[in-house]
């Protein structure tokens, strides 16, 4: 089965927003997702993005307050009225039990769903183990072990990996997909992806 692959963050406001989406679109297309959870603050630096505090207000304001509700009131899935209060913390421990989740042969459709919308709607700490745990239990999974993988070298390396390779293929964005090679940046291309799929 042909795969789509997916480059996102665990605590990505916009993956949040497409990722029910986006699952749906794969299934009905007949196709798997091939999960690439990435180090997305240094591919913003070394993309040259602004880095978000040198922001201007309505820049802000505009695409992480705005845009975020439109899609969420457009997706019908309930989201903060603010950014997650531990928005800013480290990114590492969450997108590498992802990694960890596919590492041991997890389907992770689900976890990765669950963390995006337990940071962008119960306001989860995803750099926090107590809540990585909550996460874990809330679908049904022991994140135990996943927790414990998700600093191995193995993990570790797969984590840079998908980073660099984020980088080399000009991805400058959570989410970015890859349908056969091409590449749509952002969840309001999903649209495109289900007509480029004919579903």
């Amino acid at each position: 089965m042909a795969k789509i692959e997916y480059f996102y963050a665990g605590y990505s406001a916009f993956a949040y927003l497409g990722h029910a989406e986006f699952v749906r679109i794969t299934k009905a297309a007949g196709r798997e997702i091939d999960h690439r959870p990435f180090d997305l603050r240094k591919v913003l630096t070394k993309t040259g993005a602004p880095v978000f505090a040198e922001r201007t207000t309505a820049h802000k304001e505009y695409f992480f307050g705005t845009e975020i509700r439109r899609w969420a009131e457009y997706r019908e899935i309930p989201v903060l009225r603010h950014t997650p209060t531990h928005h800013g913390n480290d990114i590492t421990l969450s997108n590498c039990m992802l990694i960890a989740g596919l590492a041991q042969g997890m389907n992770i459709d689900a976890l990765a769903h669950e963390m995006l919308r337990a940071h962008w709607v119960d306001d989860y700490d995803l750099d926090n183990r107590d809540d990585l745990m909550k996460i874990g239990r809330n679908i049904g999974v022991d994140a135990a072990p996943l927790l414990a993988a998700a600093t191995s070298d193995r993990v570790q390396k797969i984590y840079a990996k998908n980073t660099e390779e984020a980088i080399n293929r000009s991805v400058f964005g959570s989410p970015t997909y890859f349908v056969d090679g091409d590449m749509f940046y952002g969840q309001d291309h999903l649209e495109l992806i289900a007509h480029r799929l004919g579903v």
